[in-house]
């Protein structure tokens, strides 16, 4: 579930997990989904999840392995940059010996 709060109107939606995220939005387990307390003076709107909806969509699944794909492929790029970089900033380096600038 996703908590969202609406700071101005003094309100907690919380409804289905978000596919996005959004400031003053908190993802919740169903358990601390259920038992919620907001502060004195503020209303809950709470969106009741069918049987049905509890597991992840074959769409929320394939968000997710996107992501991770985006993911291994940004990490793989920045590692062989960083590699690079460390390679020249060795330069000067052979075995246990090393140049130093004067």
């Amino acid at each position: 579930m996703t908590l969202t709060y609406i700071y101005a109107e003094s309100l907690a939606v919380v409804g289905p997990l978000a596919t996005f995220s959004e400031p003053h939005a908190y993802d919740l387990c169903a358990t601390h989904g259920e038992r919620l307390k907001v502060p004195h003076g503020w209303s809950v709107i709470k969106q009741a999840q069918s049987e049905h909806e509890l597991g992840p969509s074959e769409d929320d699944l394939m968000a997710i392995a996107d992501a991770v794909r985006e993911v291994a492929a940004t990490s793989a790029s920045t590692t062989a940059d960083s590699q690079f970089e460390s390679a020249q900033s060795q330069i000067g380096r052979r075995g246990h010996l090393r140049a130093v600038p004067s």
